[in-house]
């Protein structure tokens, strides 16, 4: 019965089922395994952190460049503030016991003895930067040479949670902590980070250092997770469908070897011996039946009147034609001349 899974189509069938089946099962397992990366790199990065509060700083040049394995570690530097160059970040939420709060970061620079600057951002303040009266509750950065302990970040970019990388801001703001954005804003060069203080001066709040980009949580995280179902449900189809086209292959092989036919080829079956079984008596009928029966069948409907008047016509039509034929002439209907007709025969001769 399942002789037809050897036929040229079904060879093409069952390659494509044998490997597509095992490609959709790799690339489920791949999305499942890159979810799986997700949700260990976000333990590990949550474990990173709680270690860094405890943990004794490091020279920043010894972290850099920011990786996520850096990223959260707490850093020390040495310098002075550039006070000319503080700015403000506005529209940054802040996650408290008070639920999320919208405030402002204050960021400074600190001039390091090798000549570059760090960004460092004192703290958080709630309020609006454009207010004089909150942007007057920013204490003053500490004069003199300085040493700065916090929590070292890699430079945000347009994919960054509040980040305003469109511009227009008014003096002294800054979109986006970043190395690319402050080069344009200070004559000396900045480094690729920037750290946030552990403990700001009051009435600044500490902002807390956020995770490494790529290994929390987020929506590719989820994205992975749905792939991953897309891909088995894939898998299931294929086999599905197979087994489906085998099946019906397998009932019409069984219905032609019990000689059921399909609907469609019964019914030219059952055309045809019809034909057949009318026979010649019954073709030759109704090749009989033409005009005669037709003429019949008029006399019938007509009354009798109609019928009288339409015999005189053909009587009268019929005796025209007589006429016309007697007095045809012609060497083939020995016929006697009309001319000849009146003259009369001597007598005696």
């Amino acid at each position: 019965m399942y002789r037809f899974l050897l036929t040229p189509r079904w060879w093409g069938i069952n390659v494509f089922a044998v490997l597509a089946i095992p490609f959709c099962i790799f690339m489920g397992s791949w999305q499942l395994s890159r979810f799986d990366a997700r949700v260990a790199s976000q333990q590990q990065q949550q474990d990173r952190s709680a270690d860094a509060k405890t943990a004794a700083p490091r020279p920043l040049q010894s972290l850099l460049p920011v990786d996520q394995i850096t990223s959260g570690r707490q850093a020390s530097a040495r310098g002075r503030y550039d006070t000319a160059h503080q700015l403000l970040v506005p529209d940054r939420t802040l996650q408290s016991k008070h639920g999320d709060q919208q405030g402002f970061y204050v960021l400074t620079l600190l001039r390091t003895d090798d000549g570059k600057a760090l960004p460092v951002v004192r703290g958080w303040l709630p309020g609006d930067a454009n207010a004089t009266a909150d942007v007057a509750k920013v204490p003053a950065p500490p004069a003199g040479e300085v040493t700065v302990t916090g929590a070292l970040q890699a430079s945000e970019n347009q994919g960054t949670s509040g980040v305003q990388a469109g511009g227009g801001l008014p003096k002294g703001q800054l979109g986006m902590i970043s190395a690319a954005s402050l080069v344009n804003l200070v004559p000396y060069g900045v480094y690729d980070a920037w750290i946030t203080l552990t403990d700001p001066p009051a009435p600044l709040h500490a902002v807390p250092p956020a995770a490494a980009e790529g290994s929390g949580l987020d929506m590719k995280a989820f994205q992975n997770l749905g792939y991953t179902g897309e891909w088995f449900v894939f898998a299931g189809f294929v086999v599905f469908m197979w087994f489906r086209l085998v099946r019906r292959e397998a009932e019409a092989a069984k219905d032609a070897a019990l000689g059921i036919l399909p609907e469609e080829a019964d019914g030219a079956t059952n055309g045809a011996n019809t034909g057949a079984a009318d026979g010649p008596s019954t073709r030759a009928a109704d090749a009989g039946t033409g005009p005669a029966t037709d003429a019949s069948t008029d006399a019938a409907a007509d009354g009798p009147a109609d019928a009288a008047t339409d015999a005189a016509k053909d009587a009268a039509a019929s005796g025209s034609a007589v006429g016309a034929k007697e007095n045809t002439g012609g060497d083939g209907g020995g016929g006697v001349p009309a001319g000849d007709a009146g003259d009369e025969v001597p007598a005696g001769k």
